[in-house]
């Protein structure tokens, strides 16, 4: 109820402004950012939000806030003009203002400016909260994201980092001779990725699509159309769970350099985290939840057959043998995780493995089964040319050496087909198959979940923490 009658207080402000013919839903106000404001500036304009108001009879004190920082303002009713003085009156924390004045230096040394002239922008109705401290129900910080960034330094701060490091990636990229691309996020066939997408559907062409869980079957089409070096920073969405590592609606990196291979991908993947390390945290030892991690190459490379030999597993094919281990590790399986030789070692994985998984880590040499996109070795065929990177525990990176073989590439998408629809209308992208059949070049390819990114080089424990505006359940 308290939050009822302050909001009537202050519409009752609103109407009385606007009585005096006062606009107070402000036009433009050129404005200097606070944090270029010198001592001595003289009729310089600043404009921000109210966030503190002390009043001392004839004279107060404001503290604003802009996106660069915070100023205090001295009001002296005697120098302003009479319209100025009576929107002073009307004034709340949480309001936007334009002032014009001269800066100086209080006793304390507190840069201050005089006001002369003042301007409302923006009355706000809602007060902001009194005591936030980060406000302690996240849900509602991740809901009212605005006034989580308004109240909010560390949120505030985490957003400026993540601003930064989509900047430097696409710096260091157009440095190295990459262009940044875009390619259709709704898809007539959900292709790039195994995973479970949304499904639309378009009215005048009478026909379903699916929104993009990868643009990487378009990506390689520009390979075949003799784009060498093309990265894209792209939304993707995956109609899955959400925890403090998956939103359904995420950011990647994906890119590829046409004559490379997964060699080349590991180079530049350490080259490019270790560069965001230096320009993001200033060194290559960070601090993740607790846990310090030496970012400093060359990073440690191990196989998938030493990862599951080190968990006990010297065969990871004897299915006999992996499911004594999951009795032996306690992890828990249903009847039909018992049929999926990779859906046991991957629970195994994320129970014996990733958590110890620090340091930067690559985990290369994959089995086909589960890399239907990647090419196989040439003494080896069961296994691909592939590698995930770990840091921190979470997984960051996947990259490989692209199959550019169309032939096997299409008997991979057959056995790929969803076994319990057996659609392969819906599985097998023709039109893909036939732009490799004009001939793709061997190439490199990577794909770097920014997101978790950005986790990593800002200490966040949950996804949610650095996307602007995460996936939440409707209030009731």
């Amino acid at each position: 109820m308290a939050e009822d009658n302050i909001k009537k207080q202050r519409l009752e402000k609103l109407k009385e402004l606007r009585e005096q013919g006062i606009d107070v839903y402000g036009r433009s106000f050129p404005k200097k950012d606070i944090i270029l404001i010198k001592e001595g500036d003289i009729d310089v304009k600043v404009a921000g939000r109210i966030m503190a108001i002390r009043k001392h009879g004839g004279s107060s004190f404001l503290d604003i806030k802009d996106s660069t920082g915070k100023i205090q303002l001295y009001f002296k009713k005697d120098v302003v003009d009479e319209k100025d003085a009576y929107v002073f009156k009307k004034l709340d924390i949480g309001d936007i203002i334009g002032v014009q004045g001269d800066a100086f230096r209080t006793k304390t040394g507190e840069l201050t400016i005089a006001i002369k002239h003042l301007t409302i922008l923006s009355k706000a109705l809602n007060s902001l909260p009194e005591k936030w401290h980060g406000l302690k129900d996240v849900e509602i910080r991740f809901r009212k994201r605005y006034l989580d960034l308004i109240m909010n330094n560390e949120a505030k701060e985490v957003f400026s980092k993540r601003v930064k490091i989509l900047q430097y990636i696409r710096e260091f990229l157009n440095d190295r001779g990459f262009i940044e691309v875009d390619t259709p996020m709704m898809h007539p066939i959900a292709g790039g990725a195994q995973a479970k997408p949304f499904i639309t559907y378009h009215n005048t062409l009478e026909m379903n699509l699916y929104l993009r869980i990868a643009p990487e079957l378009y990506l390689k089409r520009l390979l075949v159309g003799n784009l060498e070096k093309i990265y894209e920073i792209n939304r993707s969405f995956r109609n899955e769970g959400i925890s403090p590592l998956h939103n359904p609606e995420f950011t990647m990196l994906e890119l590829y350099s046409a004559y490379g291979d997964y060699k080349q991908m590991m180079e530049l993947t350490e080259s490019l985290i270790t560069a965001l390390s230096m320009k993001i945290n200033n060194g290559l030892m960070i601090d993740y939840q607790n846990r310090k991690i030496d970012m400093s190459p060359p990073w440690k490379k191990i196989t998938w057959d030493e990862v599951f030999s080190e968990a006990g597993l010297k065969n990871w094919r004897d299915r006999e043998a992996v499911l004594k281990k999951i009795e032996e590790y306690q992890i828990e399986i249903t009847q039909e995780d018992k049929n999926d030789l990779f859906e046991i070692l991957d629970k195994i994985f994320k129970k014996k493995v990733q958590p110890h998984l620090v340091n930067p880590t690559f985990i290369y040499e994959y089995p086909a089964e589960i890399s239907p996109l990647a090419k196989s070795y040439s003494d080896r065929p069961e296994m691909t040319e592939r590698f995930e990177l770990f840091i921190g525990g979470l997984e960051i990176a996947n990259a490989y050496s692209e199959l550019n073989d169309p032939v096997e590439q299409h008997k991979r998408f057959l056995r790929s087909v969803n076994e319990t629809t057996g659609n392969v209308e819906k599985m097998v992208d023709e039109d893909y198959i036939e732009a490799l059949e004009y001939g793709m070049p061997p190439a490199g390819g990577l794909g770097i979940g920014i997101d978790r990114l950005v986790m990593l080089l800002t200490n966040s424990s949950s996804i949610r923490e650095v996307i602007f505006f995460p996936l939440l359940r409707q209030k009731k």
